[in-house]
């Protein structure tokens, strides 16, 4: 079982920050590929950014860069979100996902283990 728990959401103005955490175990942090992820009422899920276990590195749509950073806590066993300057349009829930497998890491399938998610709603 890989556990992923996810929290930090909530209602924000646009252009409001929130910080988004994904709790999950050593091993997870240390050896799989963690995602995040959204789905807006009536659309499929989106792939919002991904890190790398062994090097750190990121990748974010495009409709987020520049504006969302994930990170990850080794000594905290989470992986966070940090979302500046939040549209309507990040309304979503969103949700942390790893996966331990080759696959295309910016797409859902990839991914075996999720989160029960958080929800994240933008007001104007």
């Amino acid at each position: 079982q890989v556990p992923l728990v996810e929290s930090g959401g909530g209602l924000v103005q646009a252009g409001g920050t929130l910080r988004l955490s994904c709790v999950t175990s050593r091993s997870t942090l240390s050896s799989y590929v963690i995602a995040w992820f959204r789905q807006a009422p009536g659309t499929e899920r989106e792939f919002v950014s991904v890190i790398s276990s062994l090097t750190d590195s990121t990748v974010y749509a495009e409709s987020v860069k520049g504006r969302f950073t994930m990170t990850r806590d080794s000594a905290e066993n989470t992986v966070y979100l940090q979302m500046n300057n939040l549209k309507i349009e990040d309304s979503a829930m969103y949700y942390c996902a790893a996966a331990n497998r080759a696959g295309n890491p910016f797409d859902s399938s990839a991914y075996d283990y999720w989160g029960r998610g958080t929800q994240v709603t933008v007001s104007s």
